[in-house]
């Protein structure tokens, strides 16, 4: 018997034809795309590193003023609370309420006819001491003119001087009484006892007011000069003191909440006697002109107290670097290579901080793009 080897059927060889030319063709394509890809490739790998792209910074020498910060809150210098000393009816307020009033200016005027009665009535009684006392003055004279001459007794004498002597201590009596009705009669006209801006009534004219009332009739708050209370932290003290040895003006500046406006200029006035164990900070005050009056009182501000200033080289915070190496810059040599410093560091003053050694003038230092450094890396400078 013979054996014959079965073919598969018609339409199996299609699709095995099929098949074999895809592969052929993905094959062919693919050797060319390695020859045209080669040469980039090897063009590629004959270039060296890329740059890395950075901004940079020139290290200046300049005048760094150090400033502490700190929050504050503007505090008038005087603040009075305006009290009746009398008691009486309120006739009329002489104040707009927000004006601005000078010392001894007229505030509130209460009803003087009861006291210038009591006035008139000590006038009167001091009068009758006073004629009581010249009589028996001069009758003293006599006395002492007929005692020589022993016509009257040295008894009467002495009754005669004790009753001039009494007579004597009622017109001090008198008197204080004449003065006292005086001064309550001055307490009728409410006068300010300083300068400032007056604040809004409590009471509208025709109320009956004592001198014991708890609530004022207004307030009065100078405005110009004012102070500022802060607070800085013990740590910081040792330089504040130093500062006001050596300058006991120190700057301070006063910005608003957002610290893009400047509020005024004053200077240091007072540090506090001892620290608040309960937040270890020190108290200060600072006063200013405030001339303008951009401090209002009760405001919260940003404080910058000026503590030294020193010529040195100066450089962006960001610049600075700390690791094992200790505190390092990457510094922009002329062929736009990177280079790695190591630098000392003085104060610093916001965003700037001093180097005291590692750095000179007109070096470049980099503030952006650091991560990507390294010694010797070629970089590009951004603009």
């Amino acid at each position: 018997m013979r054996m014959f080897a079965s073919l598969p059927p018609p339409s199996n060889r299609r699709r095995l034809l099929k098949a074999l030319f895809v592969t052929a063709t993905l094959g062919v394509l693919a050797v060319v795309g390695w020859k045209l890809l080669r040469p980039a490739a090897d063009a590629g790998a004959g270039r060296g590193p890329q740059a890395t792209p950075v901004r940079v910074a020139p290290a200046m020498r300049e005048d760094l003023v150090v400033r502490l910060k700190a929050l504050g809150t503007v505090t008038p210098l005087h603040t009075v609370s305006l009290r009746s000393r009398v008691d009486g009816e309120l006739l009329r307020l002489a104040f707009r309420e927000g004006q601005h009033v000078n010392a001894g200016d007229l505030i509130a005027e209460i009803d003087p006819r009861p006291f210038q009665v009591q006035l008139a009535r000590a006038q009167g009684t001091q009068q009758q001491n006073l004629a009581e006392l010249d009589n028996a003055e001069s009758q003293l004279k006599r006395y002492v003119e007929l005692q020589r001459q022993n016509y009257v007794s040295a008894q009467e004498l002495n009754d005669q001087q004790s009753k001039v002597r009494q007579l004597l201590g009622r017109r001090q009596t008198d008197q204080a009484a004449v003065d006292e009705a005086r001064l309550q009669l001055q307490y009728t006209r409410i006068t300010a006892p300083v300068s400032g801006r007056m604040g809004l009534r409590n009471v509208d004219v025709g109320n009956l007011v004592r001198s014991g009332d708890t609530e004022p009739l207004a307030t009065i708050t100078q405005t110009t000069p004012i102070s500022v209370l802060f607070t800085v932290p013990e740590t910081d003290l040792p330089a504040v003191v130093a500062a006001v040895r050596a300058t006991p003006a120190l700057t301070v500046e006063a910005w608003d909440r957002d610290e893009r406006h400047a509020l005024g200029n004053g200077v240091l006035s007072s540090l506090d006697n001892r620290i608040d164990t309960s937040t270890g900070t020190l108290k200060l005050r600072a006063q200013f002109d405030n001339a303008d009056e951009a401090l209002f009182p009760n405001q919260f501000v940003n404080v910058r107290l000026q503590v030294s200033s020193s010529d040195a080289v100066v450089i962006p915070n960001a610049a600075v670097q700390f690791g094992s190496k200790g505190t390092y810059v990457y510094v922009i040599g002329p062929t736009s290579t990177s280079h790695l410093r190591n630098v000392v560091l003085g104060p610093a003053d916001g965003e700037r901080v001093a180097v005291r050694e590692g750095l000179k003038a007109g070096e470049r230092v980099v503030v952006e793009g650091i991560d990507g450094l390294r010694e010797d890396a070629p970089v590009e400078i951004i603009p």
